[in-house]
């Protein structure tokens, strides 16, 4: 593909992303819609052009890792799995209910292409450098991915993990992190603001790249820049906005874990559609 193909190929499996958030929250259950649009471009890159991946053989050894350390964003992640045929789309309907495969928080034992239980905030970095030192004892080229959210890094563990990961110098570790600004009761800078975040990152000995979250373009460039880094661990700081592609829910703290109206549901599934045929979005 062409460059300009890839990024419209890509921005079109983000919305497809997003639609499928939309339908497995549906109406009056609560569903984490804000964290999980947030990332839609990030995950449509690694599932759909980026990663090593094989959905016939989800545990073949040479593929990349990918952990959503945030797991509170499953939606996301499962969307695309589901695209790719590492399960049937029609399992989407079931998400959250008494026993599919897809609960509420990333589950490795049941659900096919996760890497890892994840959801308890702060420990998807640790569990990425294990694998990325398992990886490197073993000889293989495998890269692994993790997403965090910037109100996740209030928990020292990630720091511990950071500073591990540069002094055994893990170069084929990257972490994603998808600062949107806004955690469950509110904005981050209010509860324990870890900013400035780079200069952070930076001593702890990572490379840093800040971009714009919701740029494929920016996306690629960063995840070729972090390809070409040796001896050090690579931090992508992604800029995005929390419920990114619904009007209502974007830069909203009730939307990090919440309910929608009938109304806000038909608003959402309306502006989706137009931005999936090509239109933009209603403002009215």
């Amino acid at each position: 593909m062409e460059s300009n193909e890839l990024i419209k190929y890509l921005e079109r499996k983000a919305l497809k992303l997003r639609y499928h958030i939309l339908e497995m929250i549906g109406v009056g259950k609560t569903g984490h819609l804000g964290g999980s649009s947030s990332c839609a471009e990030i995950v449509a890159t690694f599932y759909f052009y980026w990663m090593k991946l094989n959905p016939n053989n989800p545990n073949d050894p040479e593929r990349d890792r990918f952990l959503l350390s945030k797991g509170h964003a499953a939606l996301v992640q499962y969307a695309a799995l589901a695209e790719l045929g590492y399960f049937p789309v029609e399992e989407l309907k079931k998400v959250k209910t008494l026993g599919s495969m897809l609960q509420g928080h990333p589950d490795m034992k049941s659900t096919p292409g996760v890497e890892a239980n994840t959801g308890s905030l702060g420990q998807g970095l640790s569990i990425a450098l294990g694998m990325a030192l398992g990886l490197r004892l073993d000889g293989r080229g495998s890269r692994v991915y993790v997403i965090l959210g910037d109100g996740e890094l209030a928990e020292g563990q990630v720091w511990e993990a950071a500073m591990a990961a540069s002094h055994y110098k893990v170069d084929n570790l990257v972490a994603i992190v998808d600062k949107n600004g806004i955690q469950a009761t509110g904005p981050v800078e209010e509860r324990l603001s870890s900013d400035p975040l780079a200069p952070k990152w930076s001593a702890f000995g990572w490379h840093v790249i800040e971009i714009n979250g919701h740029s494929i373009e920016e996306i690629l460039n960063a995840l070729k820049e972090a390809d070409s880094i040796k001896g050090q661990p690579t931090v992508i700081i992604a800029h995005t906005i929390k419920g990114k592609g619904f009007s209502f829910a974007e830069n909203n703290a009730a939307f990090h874990n919440g309910a929608l109206t009938q109304e806000q549901y038909l608003i959402a599934k309306d502006e989706l559609e137009r931005l999936m045929q090509g239109g933009e979005r209603n403002e009215n």
